[in-house]
């Protein structure tokens, strides 16, 4: 990296929580002899959403793949807090079962080892969260491409995880089923989950945000609060990617 491109992290305000949640220090992704993520730098905190943005092939899906623990890495490492737990990733495509909505749910509370008598509360708790409950009896496949998202993120939640991955939620959603993922991803944050999300949608980023990571390069060149990063951005990669230019 050039002496003269800073890191910059997100700067807390007295009032944000301060204990961490992930903790990605000099992680390096090689493919084919090319460094992917080239000695990457991130700690998330408890509360809020955060939005990783970044030009296409920058590595935030690479991210959320080691942060789920499906890639290793072949340098550097990831350490979670002792208090969260296994993150949950839901991808840009739902992976659903050949089941009902509901059977799918059951299936996670589960895999979650939620106990018995538990389990009807939470599931009903799910639907409701998730605006799903007419579609309860319905095959997971056969809904839309909104409700099989939502439904995917109400699964990834049963286990109650502490952080939450949605790489790209509402790519190629409309308006409506959009503003209802988004919804649903305010309201696991409100409830305490920890919300990172790969977004390419800078309006989107916009509304959920609390803060922003930019990833250029297989590096985080600037994590700081939303507002800031929009209305100033500092590093030179996020001012071009904000500005409609490519970054080579």
């Amino acid at each position: 990296m050039p002496a003269d491109r800073r890191v910059l992290p997100f700067r807390h305000t007295p009032a944000a929580p301060a204990r961490p949640v992930a903790m990605v220090r000099a992680l390096t992704l090689r493919r084919g002899g090319r460094a992917l993520l080239d000695g990457l730098e991130l700690t998330l905190f408890t509360g809020g959403i955060t939005a990783l943005l970044g030009p296409n092939g920058a590595g935030k899906s690479l991210l959320l793949r080691a942060l789920a623990g499906l890639i290793p890495p072949d340098g550097g490492a990831i350490d979670l807090a002792p208090h969260t737990g296994a993150p949950a990733l839901v991808f840009q495509k739902p992976v659903l079962l050949h089941r009902t909505v509901r059977a799918n749910l059951a299936h996670a509370l589960r895999l979650a080892r939620v106990p018995r008598a538990a389990r009807a509360g939470r599931l009903a708790e799910l639907l409701v969260q998730a605006r799903l409950s007419a579609q309860a009896q319905a095959q997971a496949r056969a809904l839309s491409g909104g409700e099989q998202q939502r439904l995917a993120i109400a699964r990834a939640l049963a286990a109650r995880p502490r952080l939450l991955l949605l790489d790209e939620p509402t790519a190629h959603l409309d308006p409506a089923s959009t503003a209802a993922v988004e919804a649903l991803v305010r309201a696991a944050a409100h409830a305490g989950v920890k919300v990172l999300i790969v977004t390419h949608d800078r309006a989107q980023a916009a509304r959920l945000a609390d803060d922003v990571a930019f990833l250029a390069a297989g590096r985080i060149t600037e994590h700081r609060p939303a507002d800031d990063f929009f209305q100033r951005p500092e590093s030179d990669e996020a001012r071009a990617y904000l500005e409609g230019r490519l970054l080579l």
